[in-house]
């Protein structure tokens, strides 16, 4: 069992905020990572030489900043993803918890998959808009931005195909969430000891290890994702896809058909190597996003460090502490005009 516990002196729109930034960071540095296991995926012509290769024919080919094709699409969907995640998980766990305040690891995990869901659902659009982006050439483009790729998909192939690959996305959850809870239930026996005595150290390698068991068990449905997101009668060689099919079965059927069971999971490797640089600068970058706002809310002395402020009661939320700082300046004032006098 474990306690659903959150920092009460940090703001839900800080926290918000802090998400998105370490989020959009660690987005950015990892972008050709991600570029590299979309276009492996796809089955692009530019795997055919293995993931370096992949990479040098690209930037031969359409130069250096393609390597960061569709970032900006996902750097602007981490935002209202992260929004509608966060308000849909606080909601879960709260139905969830039981009547002291505790929450098994199971339903917790549950909680952040059926958040996760919903907030996939509602972004959709916007993951296959980055999809499509991504395969496109840049520079004879069939889209010319985020907003026109919109419109265009939109005009030529319906409102359904801006949700083309939900199906896969949603099933996916299942083994990602079996993973992740077959390495929660077993952390205490591979660190011997119990959960509650992790130092932040061991539960960062705990988080690499679980994405990294919970993608590789989820990735075939991310790979047929990925070719129903991409394939299109109005783009070039049909979005550059491998294999051709006429829905997520057969999708699935003709990819072991000609690519063999090993293909659906094309781009696992470059998916692995993001893990690690991905949760690190986001953790680092969140906790220190977490300190700058605890500063300007009068919790610790510095940014720099966790040393608290004297005289402040840290379960105190930060109206709350306003409100007491203001208290005491009216105090004071009246006191020290009386001294003046």
């Amino acid at each position: 069992m474990a306690t659903w516990r959150r920092d009460g002196r940090v703001t839900a729109l800080q926290r918000l905020g802090c998400a998105g930034l370490a989020g959009a960071l660690s987005l950015s540095l990892t972008a050709p990572l991600e570029l590299l296991t979309v276009l492996a995926q796809v089955g692009t012509w530019h795997c055919r030489r293995g993931l370096r290769g992949a990479g040098q024919s690209l930037c031969r080919a359409e130069g250096l900043r393609a390597l960061w094709k569709g970032n900006l699409t996902a750097c602007l969907r981490l935002f209202p993803y992260s929004a509608l995640q966060l308000a849909a998980s606080r909601r879960l766990v709260i139905l969830f918890t039981d009547e002291l305040g505790h929450i098994s690891h199971w339903r917790a995990i549950m909680a952040g998959s059926l958040a996760g869901m919903v907030a996939t659902i509602v972004t959709y659009p916007t993951d296959v808009i980055k999809t499509r982006l991504i395969v496109q050439n840049r520079l004879e483009p069939s889209y010319e931005g985020i907003l026109h790729a919109f419109y265009k998909i939109y005009r030529q192939e319906g409102l359904l195909a801006l949700y083309r690959g939900v199906s896969p996305a949603i099933l996916g959850a299942v083994p990602f969430s079996a993973g992740s809870f077959f390495v929660y239930i077993n952390l205490d026996k591979i660190w011997r000891e119990p959960i509650v005595h992790f130092t932040p150290l061991q539960n960062f390698i705990n988080g690499c290890v679980a994405a990294g068991v919970a993608q590789t068990l989820s990735f075939p449905f991310e790979t047929v994702k990925r070719k129903m997101q991409a394939q299109s009668p109005w783009l070039p060689q049909y979005g550059a896809v491998d294999v051709h099919f006429t829905g997520m079965a057969d999708c699935f059927r003709q990819t072991v058909k000609n690519k063999g069971v090993l293909g659906l999971w094309s781009g696992l490797t470059p998916s692995l190597l993001k893990i690690v640089p991905y949760f690190g600068v986001m953790f680092s970058t969140f906790e220190f996003c977490k300190r700058v706002c605890l500063y300007r809310n009068g919790y610790i002395e510095s940014p720099l460090n966790y040393k608290l402020t004297p005289g402040v009661d840290q379960s105190l939320q930060p109206q709350e502490l306003r409100e007491l700082k203001r208290l005491r300046r009216e105090n004071f004032e009246p006191r020290k005009s009386a001294l003046e006098n």
